[in-house]
């Protein structure tokens, strides 16, 4: 757990500490346009993450065929909803010579160059592209093979490190699932088994879209109910974003903005998909209407598309809601990725009910201008060859440690400091987290905009309960730029 106790305690320090606390990622994705969406996301922050693996997977909605005209069908699958009978098929959904996954990394090497210039910690082209693997694509939730990608995985579970690896699933879980049963397969029964299971388990944490394929509730969840499943799924940045997001943030999906932020943003904002973008998945895919222009939805009707989504204007968001997964574990200072519950960018667990109440807007949706922007600037960074000409985000500190013991009725005092690498103005403000406390009252915060405040732990709050404080700071750059650092008070006898 090394890279979790430096990031929790660290507030500094060289590139080699810095280092150390970058998570260890697996991104397992199949070949739907928002996780291609979320891919040119990831790689613009993958100088935060030690991206260990990049794999093709399948799921309900793609999947390869085995290429020997062998058919498959899985009951309730798209292929059978909306009235439709297309399957048992040789395959799905999965255009030829797929490789979308290369197609991002090779865009992304063409503008390494002018990201380096603003994060010396992006890894090389040659090194994104050494993690890439093909995983279990051939059937929806099939593991009964190893595959390139499976063989990846199971590889960095049983490797000596302890530190905890992130598997995102974008799509099916199939990968992820054969890589834990080959390990159960290799070692149930032998003098080693129980100390293997358990530390796989201890390190294994799986952060999905759902569960795609049923694998998850067919094979990894009762055999391997130890390791811990994060259900990242939201609507905030997929398909319905538009009856997600708050009304104020409408804005960030909308053509005008997503024109001016992305799409014109050099080859990787080229490469991101659009409503009207004259582009498919896969030719003739009856399901991906979303790149004509100018028709209706019952004008794509009489072509025979099912229009699964309300027509949006051209040039507008379409979908990304895959990013969940990885944005609660940057380390942005919200500290997402200790436990689900904390919430941050990609969302918190038990949202819909908590302690105090629904968390307003769902807390995807409470960060979710902050994270667009910050999507808008990375995207500026790769079309930006020198410092000056881009926004960097602040960095926060906090003096003293980031949990704090104190007693009912105790005032505690706490101080955070502030660096705009550009030299920007920075405003701040304390909030409480209240959605993410255990204790369900609200707190009262001395002069909640200045860098020092004093809070008073309520006189009726339980020993063991908890109250999480933000200190949340944004610059005055274009576009702004929010980052935070969480401090949680815990009660004490």
């Amino acid at each position: 757990m090394l890279a979790l106790i430096v990031a929790m305690l660290l507030q500094g320090g060289s590139t080699a500490a810095r280092a150390l606390q970058k998570p260890r990622v697996v991104v397992t994705t199949d070949p739907e346009l928002d996780d291609a969406n979320s891919l040119i996301r990831y790689l613009l922050y993958s100088s935060d993450f030690r991206t260990e693996g990049l794999i093709y997977a399948s799921s309900g909605f793609h999947w390869k065929g085995d290429g020997k005209g062998t058919k498959w069908f899985v009951p309730g699958r798209e292929y059978t909803r909306f009235g439709l009978d297309l399957c048992p098929c040789e395959s799905w959904r999965w255009a030829e010579g797929e490789r979308f996954i290369h197609d991002a990394v090779e865009t992304y090497e063409e503008v390494y160059a002018n990201l380096l210039v603003h994060d010396p910690d992006y890894p090389s082209p040659a090194e994104l592209k050494s993690k890439i693997r093909v995983g279990n694509v051939e059937f929806d939730g099939d593991i009964s093979n190893d595959s390139p990608g499976s063989d990846l995985i199971k590889s960095l579970l049983l490797e000596e490190s302890a530190e905890p690896l992130y598997l995102l699933a974008w799509g099916g879980q199939s990968t992820i699932a054969r890589a834990l049963k080959s390990i159960q397969d290799e070692y149930d029964g032998t003098p080693q088994w129980p100390v293997i299971r358990n530390t796989v388990s201890r390190k294994a944490i799986i952060q999905s879209f759902g569960d795609q394929d049923d694998t998850y509730a067919g094979y990894i969840g009762p055999n391997w109910p130890e390791v811990e499943f994060r259900e990242m799924s939201t609507q905030t940045y997929g398909y319905g974003a538009r009856g997600a997001v708050l009304p104020q943030d409408q804005i960030y999906l909308s053509a005008a903005w997503t024109r001016e932020n992305v799409s014109s943003r050099g080859v990787l904002g080229a490469l991101y998909r659009v409503w009207g973008d004259g582009k498919q998945m896969v030719k003739g895919d009856i399901f991906d209407h979303f790149g004509f222009a100018g028709l209706s939805g019952e004008q794509l009707r009489s072509m025979g598309y099912v229009v699964w989504m309300p027509v949006q204007e051209q040039g507008s968001w379409i979908s990304e809601g895959d990013t969940p997964t990885f944005l609660n574990v940057l380390d942005n200072g919200l500290r997402a990725f200790e436990k689900a519950t904390y919430g941050g960018w990609g969302g918190r667990r038990g949202v819909d009910v908590g302690p105090n109440g629904p968390d307003p807007g769902h807390a995807s949706a409470r960060f979710f201008s902050s994270a667009q922007r910050d999507f808008a600037a990375r995207l500026k960074w790769s079309i930006t060859p020198t410092f000056g000409g881009a926004n960097h985000e602040p960095t926060v500190r906090a003096e003293g440690p980031l949990n704090v013991s104190a007693r009912s009725g105790e005032t505690t005092r706490l101080v955070g400091s502030i660096h705009d690498p550009d030299g920007d103005a920075v405003s701040v403000e304390w909030w409480q987290y209240a959605e993410a406390d255990s204790y369900p009252g609200r707190v009262t915060l001395t002069d909640p905009t200045a860098l020092a405040i004093t809070v008073q732990v309520p006189t009726d709050a339980a020993p063991g309960a908890t109250i999480h404080l933000i200190l949340e700071a944004t610059d005055s750059g274009m576009p702004p730029l929010t980052r935070y650092r969480r401090i949680i008070v815990t009660v004490t006898p």
